[in-house]
């Protein structure tokens, strides 16, 4: 049987959303507000800080896309890096071979990295190099003559990725409980929301320590010799931006080397510039024993992911038979490496990791006159990635129930904040949040973008309520 074959056209602006309606099963998406009748915004163009949708509209990109477009849209440079490496080698794969553009980048990475960070595992994204990280944990420790070591302590709320193991590591019921059981020995702790710990006061530090030990109890709880590998990261995503308390990371670290548990910084988020500094560990002072980190690698102009750990988890692996048994084919890809590249030039010539550094406190202040208004609780977070909590009653910090909470994000916020032309992130893994990260090139104009579109949203919101 013959067919002919069918040529294909671009749609035009006005078929794009229904045809994505038909065929296009987006992430993390309630389907159902397309199906009945709700159009699929359909982004096309970038530039800067802004987004363009197929109407022609304008939007102030307030997440970086997902915590991504850190060097902002339309770089043209980065675009021609890629078209360049394709041109010379599209493809090749690391498994026991290797291209000039993942050495360079790894050289490049392990230059930057803290400590004796100097091994890199590449992979196509965070949820990818999290994975990574424990099947990491659990074959060194069992290649050391430690085979127990298997088990991880993350925090409650935390995200850390989609993957089966990644999943377990995640501290999000509702993210978790469709594709249960998932990886056993995945343990939850405390995290560092202190807006919610009324009985430690005002003292931060004292929090500090306290939310620390709270690991240390996990991993007692557990067994030491069980345990592996704590997964934290640095500002924490899920829950609304939890910056860590001071003297946070440095008992942890004490507590990890107490019972020889390594430390896994994940910097999916945090790395390249969000918090001012390259890896968000720079900014807190402390040395992991391994860094997971993706997205703003390559500013999101190509998806690469990467695992660097310390020398001596890879000195198992340089004599005799044994191997690290795991690989991802697309992996250190030849173009998304030369992407990164030429990513990390820009921040070098653009200082756009000093730029954070100058204006993050402008970007906190300009977020906290959204203080004034009744249903803002909190304004928290770090460089250019803040969370603002809201609540129903700001003296006792009453927050909202779960349909309240669905009417407030789903059923105004997310549609109102969009369509006064602002991208951003309304938010409900954890208490209602707003969450913002914009291109780390953001100035004081956009900050008052954000912060006059916020007050009209949140104010017609608190009315509605």
């Amino acid at each position: 049987m013959t067919t002919t074959p069918q040529t294909w056209q671009r749609l035009d602006d006005s078929a794009l959303s229904a045809s994505a309606r038909d065929h296009l099963w987006m992430h993390f998406t309630r389907h159902s507000t397309y199906q009945e009748g709700g159009a699929v915004p359909v982004i096309v163009k970038g530039e800067g800080a802004y987004i363009w949708d197929s109407t022609g509209k304008r939007y102030l990109d307030g997440l970086s896309g997902l915590f991504v477009v850190q060097a902002g849209h339309g770089r043209t440079e980065l675009a021609q890096a890629a078209a360049r490496q394709a041109e010379q080698l599209a493809f090749f794969p690391l498994w026991s071979y290797a291209h000039p553009e993942a050495i360079q980048l790894a050289e490049r990475l392990a230059s930057l990295t803290p400590g004796d960070l100097n091994r890199v595992f590449f992979t196509t994204g965070g949820g990818e190099a999290v994975e990574t990280a424990w099947k990491l944990a659990k074959q060194y420790f069992k290649l050391t003559g430690r085979p127990m070591k298997h088990k991880v302590i993350s925090r409650a709320v935390a995200y850390h990725g989609t993957p089966q193991g990644a999943l377990s590591i995640t501290g999000i019921p509702e993210a978790k409980m469709f594709f249960e059981p998932l990886v056993p020995g995945a343990h939850k702790a405390a995290n560092t929301n202190f807006y919610r710990a009324p009985e430690h006061g005002d003292d931060l530090e004292a929090f500090g320590r306290w939310a620390a030990d709270q690991i240390e109890i996990a991993i007692e709880m557990e067994g030491p010799d069980t345990v592996a590998a704590v997964f934290v990261e640095p500002v924490q995503n899920s829950g609304g931006c939890f910056p860590p308390p001071p003297g946070y990371f440095a008992r942890l670290r004490e507590i990890c080397d107490r019972h020889d548990v390594l430390l896994v910084s994940d910097e999916v988020i945090c790395a390249f510039g969000r918090l001012g500094t390259t890896f968000g560990c720079d900014k807190f002072g402390y040395v992991p024993d391994i860094i997971t980190c993706a997205k703003g690698l390559t500013s999101g102009y190509s998806p690469i992911g990467a695992m660097i750990a310390s020398d001596r988890l890879m000195e198992p692996f340089l004599s005799g038979a044994s191997y690290f048994a795991h690989g991802y084919t697309f992996g250190g890809h030849p173009v998304s490496s030369a992407v990164a590249m030429a990513n990390l030039d820009i921040f070098d010539r653009e200082g756009l990791c000093q730029n954070v550094l100058a204006n993050e406190k402008a970007f906190r202040t300009t977020l906290e006159k959204l203080l004034d208004l009744p249903i803002v609780g909190d304004v928290r977070g770090d460089g250019y990635f803040y969370g603002i909590e809201m609540v129903k009653d700001k003296a006792t910090k009453q927050t909202f129930d779960d349909d309240e909470s669905e009417r407030l994000l789903r059923g105004f916020l997310s549609k109102a904040l969009f369509e006064a032309g602002l991208y951003c992130r309304a938010d409900d893994r954890g208490d209602p949040v707003i969450q913002l990260a914009p291109p780390l090139g953001c100035d004081q104009t956009h900050f008052d973008e954000i912060e006059q579109v916020l007050r009209d949203c949140l104010t017609r919101a608190w009315s509605q309520l």
